[in-house]
């Protein structure tokens, strides 16, 4: 899968940028560029939609022969957000019922039913509703009315997921590390693990959000200084986190971070 989003609508991280990407041969490339090769190299099986200058998913459909539950790709869209999935959840029937759901809906619609409770009336934290989510998973929401960009990744390890920065400082977020390497040169790193990003709160760790992340320096093979990994800083807190999922709600988390 792949996502770009306008850096006027996403703001990951600083540390995530290189400076060396563009002082090496291969420079970041411009999104346009990056999604032209992404769906030229799965010419038969791509989709892909953009939505202005604002962003772009794109996703492989599965191969009928070959899909695998525990390996789905999934897209939908509900009311102007979109989602796109990948993995499985174990407690998908569990998670259904208790968002009221029909029985055939799947991982990438519940998942849009959870972001819109956060965002309308949750009376949880997101970190608490990501981590009722048991299983292996990532997946990338945006919500086009209001511009929000929402992305998880499972923490145990079952998916990978990368994200970096475009030449145009667009952020990039894909399962494919060659389309982020080639797409965003040295400004790319995993996307942590057990960690959820949101456009405007920014990055924080589920599976601990009483403490905050630390970016951790990351050279290559070559020694050239890449994007920041995160790592969950056990030894520091955050003061609180928010309570109630309004867009307002969302906002402690930045302020907790610095």
């Amino acid at each position: 899968m792949l996502a770009i989003f306008h850096k006027a609508f996403a703001h990951p991280p600083e540390e995530l940028n290189s400076p060396a990407s563009h002082k090496v041969a291969k420079k970041p490339k411009l999104p346009e560029e990056t999604l032209d090769e992404f769906l030229s190299s799965h010419p038969t099986n791509t989709f892909s939609m953009s939505f202005g200058d604002t962003a772009v998913l794109a996703y492989v459909r599965p191969d009928r022969c070959s899909f695998l539950h525990h390996n789905q790709r999934l897209f939908c869209g509900y009311d102007d957000i979109y989602c796109l999935f990948m993995g499985s959840l174990n407690n998908l029937c569990a998670q259904i019922k208790q968002y009221g759901l029909s029985r055939n809906a799947n991982e990438a619609m519940l998942v849009i039913e959870a972001y819109r409770t956060l965002r309308d009336r949750g009376p949880y934290p997101a970190d608490q509703v990501i981590k009722e989510l048991e299983g292996s998973f990532a997946f990338v929401v945006y919500d086009s009315k209001v511009g929000t960009v929402f992305t998880a990744l499972g923490s145990d390890g079952g998916v990978k997921l990368y994200w970096g920065i475009a030449a145009d400082g667009s952020v990039v977020i894909s399962d494919d590390l060659e389309v982020i390497k080639a797409g965003c040169a040295k400004s790319f790193a995993p996307f942590p693990a057990g960690c959820i990003f949101h456009s405007e709160a920014g990055l924080m760790s589920f599976e601990h959000p009483m403490n905050k992340l630390r970016a951790m320096p990351r050279v290559d093979s070559e020694g050239v200084m890449c994007g920041a990994n995160f790592k969950v800083d056990l030894y520091s807190r955050v003061n609180s986190i928010p309570r109630v999922g309004s867009e307002a709600n969302w906002a402690p988390w930045n302020s907790n971070e610095s």
